[in-house]
């Protein structure tokens, strides 16, 4: 199992706004092709870095099978205007938890 981290760096004045625009673009990535599960956690400290975990069956599910897909564009077109600096992303594999 391939786990997806995004490390999501929002403006502090817009989180709440946030948090409405990935829950309706949230469908998009859930749709996707080996999507398993995803959660999104905001942090304590630090209120505006959120971290998205998307559980994916295997990486090529992910890129580029989803990032490629108009439903990725989609999916950031919604969120992009929320983001104060680009997105991190990165992969681990390892157990389901």
């Amino acid at each position: 199992m391939i786990y997806e981290i995004a490390l999501l760096p929002v403006h502090k004045e817009r989180i709440e706004g946030f948090r409405d625009a990935f829950a309706k673009v949230a469908p998009l990535l859930c749709r996707a092709k080996g999507y398993l599960g995803h959660v999104l956690a905001q942090g304590i400290e630090t209120p505006e870095h959120f971290n998205l975990i998307v559980r994916w069956q295997s990486l090529e599910d992910h890129t580029p099978g989803f990032e490629a897909s108009e439903d990725h564009r989609l999916f950031m077109l919604g969120l992009e205007e929320y983001f104060c600096e680009e997105p991190t992303v990165y992969h681990i594999e390892g157990e389901r938890f």
